[in-house]
């Protein structure tokens, strides 16, 4: 029996109103072919106010046009609802996979703070626990923090802070710090080639990008994690390309994989919990930019790369990157007034 609320019962719908339309057009179509025969031949018998070819044709063309709109807004219906339906699904998995993210830290401090305070430590084991607790409440506040963020990227309000950089000792900077904070030897993320340009970048949110594609790496990597970096300038951009040597992405989800809440469900896949959105802040960030991003992958353990590409300062997109530098402008001037 097929569910009033199913995917395959819409679909069901969908075909039986459009056959329904079809017959329906097949049986006009039949008796004004009908009419037309039986009329030309008794047309001689038949007044001229009776016989009217050309309103019938007028009448068949207009009930035919009626037929096409209504099957093609019937189409696009059709295709807004699966979309709402993929969408639904795809949220209905991130409440799932935060409401758990959530409760892991919050119950590992909950069973901390019960044994600090029924058992007495020593001073070493006290430390552990409160490191741990940490370690927790920071997990904690970056889920909180990216489920808050999900209004400021639809509203384009995530980076505001632009400035002019080079490019490469920007690179260097931001791959040193996320060594530390992943704790990542330098053999595990290399940086190759070279760009001596400057660009347009929130430093910020540029480090977003860059730690949530290692982060990606990270989890999706079943052997030890090799990066590279390989940075290029060419006549009006620069690109980044940013490869591992993860599980890979299969073809038919590469193009999803930018989506909100989208995460690929493989069981070759390491069992990963998370929120399907930091990909999607990695695009829309590279959006802000007035650059782009595309993934390519050979398959199954094949890895993955990331190609980026940002407009060069200041001859490349210079209305976009003016209007960047404005925002950062007022921002700070708001600042300066505020902190008076």
């Amino acid at each position: 029996m097929i569910r009033p609320h199913s995917f395959i019962y819409h679909i069901f719908i969908f075909v039986l109103a459009q056959i329904a339309w079809l017959v329906l057009l097949g049986i006009w179509i039949y008796r004004y072919v009908s009419n037309y025969i039986i009329f030309s031949k008794v047309d001689d018998r038949l007044s001229a106010q009776i016989l009217s070819e050309g309103r019938n044709v007028f009448i068949l063309v207009g009930g035919l046009i009626l037929l096409v709109m209504v099957s093609l807004a019937m189409s696009l219906l059709f295709h807004r609802l699966i979309m709402q339906f993929n969408l639904t699904r795809l949220y209905d998995n991130f409440i799932a996979n935060i409401t758990h993210e959530l409760k892991s830290p919050l119950a590992s401090i909950q069973l901390s703070l019960e044994t600090l305070s029924l058992h007495k430590l020593p001073r070493s084991q006290q430390q552990e626990f409160i490191s741990m607790m940490l370690r927790d409440s920071c997990r904690l506040n970056y889920l909180i923090n990216s489920i808050l963020e999900i209004p400021a990227i639809e509203h384009k309000k995530i980076a505001h802070n632009y400035r002019i950089f080079q490019i490469e000792p920007l690179i260097h900077e931001l791959i040193l710090e996320a060594r530390e904070q992943f704790n990542l030897s330098g053999d595990r993320i290399r940086i190759e080639g070279g760009a001596s340009c400057e660009c347009v970048i929130d430093r910020d949110a540029f480090r977003i990008v860059l730690n949530n594609l290692i982060d990606n790496s990270i989890k999706y990597t079943t052997g030890p994690v090799h990066i590279v970096l390989t940075l290029n300038r060419f006549a009006k951009r620069f690109t980044l390309d940013f490869s591992d040597q993860g599980i890979g992405i299969p073809v038919e989800d590469q193009k999803r994989v930018f989506e909100k809440f989208f995460r690929i469900h493989d069981q070759n896949s390491p069992n990963v919990k998370g929120t399907g959105l930091g990909l999607y802040w990695v695009r829309e960030i590279i959006r802000y930019h007035g650059g782009k991003i595309s993934i390519t992958s050979k398959g199954r353990g094949k890895g993955t790369t990331f190609h980026i590409e940002l407009p060069l300062y200041p001859i490349s997109k210079k209305r976009h990157i003016r209007n960047l530098l404005k925002i950062a402008r007022k921002r700070q001037d708001k600042d300066s007034f505020d902190g008076q």
